[in-house]
């Protein structure tokens, strides 16, 4: 029985790293998200400095401890310079969904009095599209094993 679990877990190693540092990614962009809000920040501003902390975040815990990296010297700068770009891109994703769902579609929509939980629900829900796109662009583009 342990043999077995042992197995999954060095055959799903990569999958489990990632979805435990993606979801810590995840909960410090959305505390990040709300405290910047509560800190009266547009959200266009929130957005890109929650993104900028998390990308940073990311890039660390997915080149050490996820993908496993070890590129080094221009290797790691090509590495770098990819990962910023795919994550500039979800960047765009997550900027473009908390427009229209928290500043365009919100006031029209959700009571004032609600306004904060609406842009925590759409945070949430951005985040979801963000981190499988982030996983995807990771593991085909960024960290890809070369054969």
């Amino acid at each position: 029985m342990i043999g077995a679990v042992k197995k999954l877990l060095t055959k799903y190693r990569e999958a489990i790293a990632y979805l435990f540092f993606g979801g810590l990614a995840t909960l410090l962009n959305i505390v990040l998200a709300m405290v910047f809000r509560f800190l009266g920040l547009p959200t266009l501003a929130n957005t890109v400095l929650d993104n900028i902390l998390c990308i940073l975040f990311a890039y660390v815990t997915n080149r050490l401890w996820v993908f496993c990296s070890s590129a080094k010297g221009a290797a790691a700068v090509r590495e770098f310079v990819s990962f910023i770009t795919c994550r500039l891109g979800t960047l765009v994703l997550d900027v473009a969904v908390m427009w229209l769902g928290a500043d365009l579609l919100g006031p029209v929509l959700i009571p004032a009095e609600y306004q904060d939980l609406w842009f925590f629900a759409v945070k949430v829900f951005s985040n979801v599209l963000v981190i499988v796109a982030n996983y995807v662009f990771s593991k085909l583009i960024i960290f890809k094993k070369k054969d």
